[in-house]
């Protein structure tokens, strides 16, 4: 590899969207240095880090001087670049449907999210508030599609891991470590994706207390 990678990270280790940029990275066998981002500290909004992130935001990652941030975007930019552990389908409708599961995670669920934190899936707390009605119908969602993708007996979404599937895994995580509800089959999914060795490589990072 002709250039370094580097891969911009927030110092708790929370975000899930670092997270998958780092999955992939693992994923596809890459050396890389992390470096974290104390975005507690606002250092999101330092110049040197604002001139890298064209967004702002973490994850940005470092290619030599190409800086990409966005983890759906890292995540295919390194898909496209390096050989290895293929991180979508190869066949365009699965791939395609891989980038749909994907946008849909990132931009629905808000009232899930924001009740189950990921500090709640990163930090082991199971939350004792109850879901509100907006939170329930979202949960409501989030099952109904994750069922609809994921038959029961199926290990993966499209036969073969992605990194789709980390990323359903850990939205069910959050009800599922969060101790909340959920079908047998889609917490025993969710359990198998949290076992993935480059996922226990995130999970193990040490943290910060709370």
């Amino acid at each position: 590899m002709s250039s370094p990678l580097q891969l911009y990270v927030d110092a708790r280790f929370i975000s899930p969207f670092a997270m998958f940029a780092f999955v992939a990275l693992h994923e596809k066998s890459l050396p890389f240095e992390l470096i974290t981002v104390d975005l507690a500290q606002q250092a999101q909004h330092a110049p040197d880090y604002i001139a890298r992130s064209l967004t702002n935001r973490v994850p940005t990652l470092s290619h030599g001087d190409f800086h990409l941030s966005e983890s759906s975007a890292i995540t295919e930019y390194l898909d496209a670049t390096f050989p290895g552990t293929d991180l979508y389908p190869r066949d365009i409708p699965s791939r395609a449907r891989a980038l749909q599961v994907q946008a849909w995670l990132r931009t629905d669920l808000m009232p899930l999210r924001q009740e189950r934190s990921t500090d709640h899936v990163f930090y082991r707390t199971a939350s004792t508030m109850p879901l509100s009605p907006e939170a329930s119908q979202a949960k409501d969602k989030l099952l109904r599609i994750a069922a609809t993708l994921l038959p029961a007996g199926h290990d993966y979404l499209f036969g073969d891991w992605s990194i789709a599937d980390t990323e359903l895994a850990l939205m069910l995580n959050r009800l599922v470590l969060g101790g909340d509800p959920v079908p047998e089959h889609l917490a025993s999914y969710a359990t198998h994706q949290w076992q993935r060795p480059s996922v226990q490589q995130w999970l193990t990072l040490p943290r910060p207390a709370l």
